[in-house]
């Protein structure tokens, strides 16, 4: 069952992404809009389009979480492959998916700490050599 819904899902995803398919949708509206006085506006007519678009609301959130499922296991998977392949890479960060909120929170904080810490000591140094961050944009003097 999981293999045609990974099968019937990719075809379909590959297929509602398409400008073709949006045409279509925007034709079945306009379509639907024309018959509006033909039909007197009737709650027949307008809850065709309700049970309709509601139906493919509903299928399509369930579409697009396994989409964003797949998409997103295939990037950490490929960042895993990275970081392992890396000699001075820190495994501590190989599945970090799998990680809680707060263990994320205190990684988030020590990289911040670790950028303003860097962006400080190259400030420093600039500081120290005369140079202007902005150097390349000065005119020159004639």
């Amino acid at each position: 069952m999981s293999d045609i819904f990974h099968r019937t899902s990719v075809k379909i995803a590959s297929a509602t992404g398409k400008a073709s398919t949006f045409c279509i949708a925007v034709l079945i509206i306009v379509t639907w809009a024309s018959l509006g006085p033909i039909f007197d506006f009737s709650d027949t007519w307008q809850l065709i389009i309700n049970t309709g678009t509601t139906i493919v609301t509903f299928l399509m959130v369930f579409l697009i979480q396994n989409t964003q499922n797949r998409d997103s296991k295939s990037i950490h998977l490929k960042l895993d492959e990275l970081i392992s392949s890396q000699k001075n890479a820190s495994n501590a960060f190989l599945s970090l998916d799998n990680r809680t909120d707060e263990e994320l929170l205190k990684l988030e904080d020590h990289f911040a700490t670790m950028s303003r810490k860097v962006t400080g000591e190259k400030l420093q140094r600039r500081k120290r050599s005369g140079k202007s961050r902005h150097h390349f944009f000065k005119k020159e003097s004639a």
